[in-house]
């Protein structure tokens, strides 16, 4: 298929699964970027969401090179005075799948495509695969 001839409807859309036990925060990110913009496929074209499905496991077991648990994470309201501030060890506590999320969330176009490439990205909280279903054996 040549990448102009391409239509949404001849798209085919495959499921990956990754496990983030002892993996590194930039790495899978960046894997499950290229997946998620359909990079990986002959037929990209940067108009279209080619991309796959990515399902991410054990968000808790996440690691970061360097010393990034004092690394400051924002949030706005959209209100005066509604900015929220939270450290990575603070996340890494309450809500470890918001790490991953925002770090490929910020891998991606920033755009109306961009927004329908993150609705294809699944984040776990431990080792139960809820979505196992959907892969092929």
């Amino acid at each position: 298929m040549i990448g102009s001839k391409v239509k949404y409807d001849t798209i085919k859309r495959n499921w990956h699964l990754f496990d983030a036990n002892e993996e590194y925060l930039g790495r899978l990110a960046s894997k499950s970027a290229t997946l998620l913009m359909g990079k990986n496929k002959s037929y990209f074209v940067p108009h279209l969401d080619c991309g796959d499905y990515v399902v991410i496991l054990n968000a808790e077991n996440l690691k970061v090179s360097g010393s990034k648990d004092s690394k400051p994470y924002y949030r706005h309201s959209g209100y005066p005075g509604g900015i929220k501030m939270r450290t990575l060890g603070q996340l890494r506590e309450t809500n470890p799948e918001e790490i991953i999320r925002n770090a490929i969330i910020g891998m991606l176009p920033k755009s109306k495509l961009g927004r329908s490439m993150v609705k294809k990205l699944y984040v776990v909280k431990g080792k139960d695969n809820p979505y196992k279903n959907k892969f092929k054996d």
